[in-house]
């Protein structure tokens, strides 16, 4: 029990050692949400940097996205990017709004204005760069 509260309060400690040194407090990661229209919507209205993953668990291309994205998402300058994902297979009427044909794509959105697309991009330098385009 003494060890337990030991390590709690050094965990307690690193999280907050940056903000009494005055160094700036580590940056959140961008958040990862299920897509919804009025998520989607509140973070275009916002202003918010945001990428749409069209994604299917037996996709390949797709499982080799998820950690490029969750890589780039832990930056700090992307901090505020909001990332919805969508399921190829169960969300057809998404898919159809948004004018998607294939698993693997990623939409890209800086505010209300869709700024670049790719399909089947597994490149990290390539996905970094369509990410910035939404900043």
């Amino acid at each position: 029990m003494k060890n337990r509260r030991h390590v709690l309060a050094l965990a307690g400690l690193a999280l907050t050692s940056p903000i009494l040194l005055g160094m700036p407090a580590p940056a959140m990661a961008a958040e990862t949400l299920p897509f919804s229209d009025a998520a989607f919507e509140a973070a275009q209205k916002a202003g918010k940097p945001v990428l749409v993953a069209v994604s299917a668990p037996w996709c390949p291309i797709c499982r080799t996205q998820k950690p490029i994205l969750a890589k780039l998402a832990a930056e700090s300058r992307f901090k505020d990017l909001q990332i919805f994902d969508i399921d190829f297979d169960s969300q057809k009427d998404l898919l159809r709004r948004l004018n998607v044909r294939m698993q693997s794509t990623l939409i890209a959105y800086k505010g209300a204005t869709e700024v670049g697309r790719s399909v089947g991009e597994t490149q990290p330098e390539w996905i970094e760069g369509l990410v910035e385009k939404t900043l």
